[in-house]
């Protein structure tokens, strides 16, 4: 994968390469303990799952000093590889599943990640406030709007106004309901070209201010 890490952010460095390609081994050695990407799956765990994370990357540039959370996050998806990129922008991840975050908590000490927190809970005990929440397959956007939107911020200081990131499947415009008209929703395969991606979209909702 080091030469797909390259092709897609000619900026990334050898470190955090090796922090990536790192991450994906110990996904697979502790997914045989907590199953927390599908054992079907865990062969393609760097293009479907820490690649797919890494859209986002190419969606938005963080500024440093921002703040993020990872709602829903597992097992540290897209968290981990979004905070392995950014090393000056601060994740917090939260997940309902103890276990979940045990292994994110594990792999980030494992790969030397000191940007993230994690929290076992659920978004109304979250007491951070945010730039942006990113989320990935959790639930729908209406419903990740509501519960997340005291968590964030009202100063901006990034290109895009403060708000909810999501990676999902399929045709989403639907789902947006009444979001539709502020929402932008771009095709993953604008970015990567693997076919895993053909049907995966970055859906953003701006909520801050």
């Amino acid at each position: 994968m080091k030469e797909t890490y390259r092709q897609y952010f000619p900026w990334i460095t050898d470190l955090q390469i090796e922090r990536l390609e790192k991450m994906a081994q110990i996904f697979r050695e502790l997914n045989e303990k907590v199953n927390v990407v599908s054992r079907k799956d865990i062969d393609n765990i760097e293009t479907n799952h820490i690649l797919h994370s890494l859209a986002i990357a190419k969606y938005i540039k963080f500024t440093p000093g921002t703040v993020v959370i990872d709602l829903g996050t597992g097992g540290g998806l897209p968290g981990l590889p979004l905070a392995v990129m950014f090393p000056d922008v601060k994740f917090h991840l939260i997940d309902r599943i103890g276990k979940k975050v045990k292994v994110a908590e594990e792999i980030a000490g494992e790969i030397g990640l000191e940007n993230v927190t994690f929290q076992h809970g659920d978004m109304g005990e979250c007491k951070v406030m945010a730039d942006f929440v990113v989320s990935r397959a959790v639930t729908d956007q209406p419903t990740l709007i509501k519960i997340s939107k005291k968590n964030i911020s009202k100063a901006s200081h990034n290109a895009l106004p403060n708000g909810l990131i999501t990676l999902k499947g399929g045709d989403v415009k639907e789902e947006l309901g009444k979001y539709a008209s502020i929402s932008e929703v771009v095709p993953v395969s604008s970015y990567f070209t693997e076919p895993y991606f053909q049907t995966k979209q970055i859906v953003y909702t701006p909520i801050g201010g």
